[in-house]
């Protein structure tokens, strides 16, 4: 599970600046694993640079754009009601009825609510109103008719 990418340097002691780094700030504290290019690597600086965002340094170099992840198992499990992204990739999506509108490719954090984009290209808020049951079990998510043009 991606919980940023090795960014620019900070300094020259072989920290750098963590991109689009986990809000869970434990990710990144001093002796935490990650998988660096799919090796492990352990943290043994952590700071916060210019802007409050991440610098850390890790046992081993790392080149720069290199994805850093968690494994799966060790995410906690979420709220009711609550979904990681990964585990609404692939779902089928069918409108209240039956129809069949495709599967979710994409899921975009929006400044008012989140959406998902199918592979047919539709977008669909991930709005109460819109979303009736999400089913991790059967793979498939229901939502409220209106949403979608009548074709």
């Amino acid at each position: 599970m991606p919980v940023g990418r090795v960014g620019r340097s900070h300094g020259i002691d072989g920290s750098f600046f963590v991109e689009d780094a986990s809000e869970e700030p434990e990710r990144f504290t001093r002796g935490a694993r990650l998988y660096v290019g799919d090796e492990p690597a352990e943290v043994i600086v952590s700071k916060r640079g210019s802007g409050g965002r991440v610098v850390i340094k890790l046992d081993r170099d790392v080149p720069r754009g290199t994805s850093i992840a968690i494994p799966r198992a060790e995410l906690p499990a979420p709220e009711p009601d609550t979904y990681y992204v990964f585990q609404l990739i692939g779902l089928e999506v069918e409108e209240g009825g039956g129809r069949r509108l495709g599967t979710v490719a994409k899921v975009h954090n929006g400044p008012a609510n989140d959406s998902i984009e199918l592979d047919s290209g539709l977008l669909l808020p991930l709005v109460e109103a819109c979303i009736q049951e999400v089913d991790l079990e059967t793979g498939r998510i229901q939502v409220a008719r209106g949403f979608v043009d009548d074709e």
